[in-house]
């Protein structure tokens, strides 16, 4: 008897989307959820090499929480490659001039830094408030449990 392992083709798996309220979340443990089910981890289907992630969309995000000193002490940095155009904005500074940009690169940072990431991150959309463009798609509100699971809020 052979044993067979189940390889996901691409296009094969049709992806969900999910709505995630980022209120009173914190930045990393929300992130490190959402990029596991943009990944497809979460799926008894998923294979590393294939996109079998799901679209996420991410609400509220101007009301994410960050613990201890962070929200003055931590820091993104941008270099322009010349002399002198080194940029350091604190976590205060990038909510301020844009809400979604924290989330958005916490996400990216905890994804394949590859092409297959790439894509898997343009399935990702953050919104600083409540509204969102994606009625259409009927998206399944989600939560997650303490270890990382997905709760289904409705």
């Amino acid at each position: 008897m052979i044993q067979t392992t189940f390889m996901a083709r691409t296009g094969a798996l049709e992806s969900q989307w999910y709505l995630v309220d980022a209120r009173g979340q914190t930045l990393g443990r929300l992130a490190t959820n959402i990029a596991r089910v943009l990944r497809g981890k979460h799926r008894p289907q998923f294979t590393p090499h294939v996109n079998t992630g799901e679209h996420v969309i991410v609400i509220n995000a101007r009301d994410i929480v960050v613990t201890g000193r962070k929200r003055t002490l931590k820091t993104y940095d941008r270099y322009s490659g010349y002399p002198g155009g080194r940029r350091v904005r604190t976590f205060e500074e990038a909510i301020d001039r844009d809400p979604t940009f924290p989330v958005y690169n916490a996400v990216r940072g905890m994804l394949q830094h590859n092409t297959l990431g790439a894509d898997q991150l343009k399935r990702l959309r953050v919104y600083a408030g409540p509204d969102h463009k994606h009625e259409a798609q009927r998206p399944r509100h989600i939560t997650f449990g303490e270890l990382g699971e997905i709760i289904d809020a409705g």
